[in-house]
């Protein structure tokens, strides 16, 4: 099989491209990776921007630092001194959003993905005889002092989702052929999922995928990006329907009124709050094993699943963050444990993990606070 080409663009703040290789050390000598200057210096903005070539080379140089940043991190001999080189890159990611986040700058950053169809089996994706799906997004710069703004940008756990989907459709339950399904992704930020799946499903008209978010400017860039991957289509209705959703406030009018059968989110937690507040949606909104409803989107018996994917942080402002989604919801043999020793209360349907699995950082992607990355299998156990 080919190897994925993640990214073909200039680095964006967190992530740099897969075909962006490191310099290879010629001397023996290892030396430092230190920032240019301190990030507590006072820094003129303004007169940065004003001249393209500064602002370019600014830029390009910050890019390729926290790119780079893993190996400042791990050189670190203290844990006090790599705690404060984490803040450090923290820092330095929100000046470089500051550069880009200048009203009177037009400029986008376009990340362009390739992910090859392992299947052999599998049919060509859009009628064009190609067995890989393409997908080009539009990532903005975002607030340091407002994390709902996030979705502006394309993380690596959508992006190493998207690829593992693209791999086994079936598995995920996004293949074609395999029924009429409502597919809903939380917090979609950029859209990558749910457009990987729409394209995956291309043709399958019976289903539906819906993609939401909450801040608006993370809506607008996500209905932006629909309309690029989706221009051409020859259909009335768009594949990807874009909708907001607030977890910590859910309205559950059409069309979270009818439950959906496959639900995906990806590093969506960045305060244990949201994992309370996405198990209440979860609950809500997944279809359930005893439902049957001929606009569920199933057909009674068997329930829907949530595949959620979380990074690893050790450390950090976002340090611990994954373990909150394993707190909230229980794993299956935990729950069968609690039947099986006369747990008080009459049995319903609950939420539990039917599976883990671990996965590795992949070199030229992801943040250098992200260790790895989990991915969990969600679905109703009766007990």
């Amino acid at each position: 099989m080919d190897r994925l080409v993640h990214d073909k663009s200039t680095p964006d703040s967190g992530y740099a491209s897969a075909e962006e290789e490191d310099e290879e050390d010629d001397g023996d000598d290892e030396e430092e990776v230190t920032p240019p200057i301190s990030v507590n210096a006072v820094i003129d903005l303004d007169a940065l921007r004003a001249d393209s070539f500064e602002r370019t080379f600014a830029i390009q140089w910050l890019t390729g630092f926290i790119s780079r940043s893993d190996v400042w991190i791990t050189s670190s001999s203290t844990q006090a001194d790599s705690d404060e080189r984490y803040e450090t890159i923290d820092q330095i990611s929100s000046l470089l959003s500051a550069f880009a986040s200048d009203d009177q700058v037009e400029e986008a950053l376009t990340r362009d993905f390739t992910f090859p169809l392992a299947n052999p089996d599998d049919p060509p994706i859009n009628g064009e005889g190609k067995r890989e799906v393409h997908v080009e997004l539009n990532d903005g710069p975002i607030s340091s002092d407002d994390h709902t703004s996030v979705g502006l940008q394309s993380w690596a756990s959508s992006i190493m989702l998207a690829e593992r989907m693209c791999a086994d459709p079936t598995q995920f339950g996004v293949g074609r052929g395999d029924g009429k399904r409502r597919i809903l992704e939380l917090g979609a930020g950029t859209g990558l999922l749910s457009i990987v799946v729409a394209k995956l499903l291309y043709g399958d008209t019976n289903s539906e995928v819906i993609a939401t978010d909450y801040h608006p400017d993370v809506l607008s860039n996500l209905l932006s990006n629909v309309h690029t991957n989706f221009i051409s289509s020859t259909t009335s209705r768009s594949p990807v329907l874009v909708h907001p959703l607030d977890w910590q406030h859910p309205v559950y009018t059409a069309p979270f009124d009818l439950p959906f059968s496959i639900i995906l989110a990806a590093d969506v937690i960045y305060h244990p709050d949201h994992a309370r507040w996405i198990k209440g949606c979860v609950e809500k909104l997944l279809l359930r094993p005893d439902t049957f409803s001929s606009g569920s989107g199933g057909e009674g018996g068997e329930g829907g699943i949530f595949w959620l994917m979380m990074p690893i942080r050790s450390t950090g402002r976002h340090e611990g963050m994954c373990a909150t989604a394993e707190e909230i919801f229980p794993d299956i043999d935990a729950l069968s444990a609690e039947k099986g020793n006369g747990g008080g209360g009459s049995a319903e349907w609950k939420l539990a993990k039917l599976g883990r699995e671990e996965v590795c950082k992949q070199e030229g992607l992801g943040r250098a606070d992200e260790g790895g990355y989990k991915i969990f299998k969600i679905g109703w156990v009766w007990c």
